[in-house]
């Protein structure tokens, strides 16, 4: 499996995963805005963007598989790892099956806890929805809550720009997608193996993975950072690019500034 990669900058390698059922187009400001600090790599992930999906079964393991083949075409040994909403599923999974590949980790607007039976039935009803009647279910169900109300209520073009890449989110990978995220493990146990530094970020208005599970997920780790973004929901890295980038910035400089072994 090819991962189809944007990438910009040099130095430090940033892999940034992108959030379902979006691709890696939902990164274009951290791309021009953090290429000055470090090589941001941002793959979309199987089935979304021009990934093609394949015929496994669905398994976050597989997709954060992928990123470690992705990895090796770059010839990159280790590297910063994160991602918002699933692309922080796919992280953790990552940091389970490759942690001596992970230089630190960037979880955004994401949960560390396993769905509930309610939230997994939810995944699969949605999953038969699309592939039965297409996106129109995304557009309703899914796409209020990836945005905050400051953003819905004052930055419409933002609003667009997502809801055009929710429609273009194709049926199959949404569906695999849907079943990967609801058969994830707990992974709190993942975070506080950690030996590296964690920073979490999250909206303030982020009603699926809200402050509160970021900050269970911060203090897994000894000197994890929290950085809460003000007028942003679940998708802060959109909505408020100017300072979700500061953030990552600022861990990079300080936390990531002495290599650890």
């Amino acid at each position: 499996m090819q991962l189809y990669t944007r990438s910009a900058g040099t130095g430090l390698p940033v892999v940034l995963l992108h959030a379902f059922p979006l691709s890696s187009a939902m990164w274009l400001a951290q791309r021009e805005g953090l290429a000055k600090a470090c090589r941001v790599i941002t793959p979309d992930l199987r089935g979304f963007g021009g990934s093609r999906l394949g015929d496994d079964e669905p398994s976050l393991d597989l997709m954060a598989d992928d990123v470690a083949r992705l990895l090796d075409d770059e010839g990159i040994e280790r590297a910063v790892v994160g991602g918002l909403s699933m692309g922080g599923y796919v992280t953790m999974a990552f940091c389970r099956r490759h942690p001596d590949r992970v230089l630190g980790v960037i979880l955004a607007d994401t949960k560390a806890g396993a769905d509930p039976p309610p939230a997994r039935d939810n995944r699969e009803r949605i999953a038969q929805a699309v592939l039965s009647e297409g996106s129109e279910v995304l557009v309703s169900e899914v796409l209020p809550a990836l945005i905050g109300p400051t953003t819905r209520e004052r930055r419409a073009m933002v609003f667009g720009r997502v809801k055009g890449l929710v429609q273009s989110a194709p049926p199959g990978a949404v569906a695999w997608a849907q079943r990967a995220m609801a058969a994830r493990p707990d992974s709190f146990d993942t975070l506080s193996a950690l030996k590296v530094p964690l920073l979490v970020v999250v909206g303030e208005e982020d009603e699926l993975s809200p402050p509160a599970d970021a900050e269970a997920m911060a203090r897994t780790v000894p000197d994890g950072r929290l950085e809460i973004i003000p007028k942003a929901g679940h998708l802060s890295a959109v909505e408020q690019p100017e300072a979700f980038n500061t953030a990552i910035t600022e861990f990079l400089r300080t936390d990531l500034a002495t290599p650890r072994p």
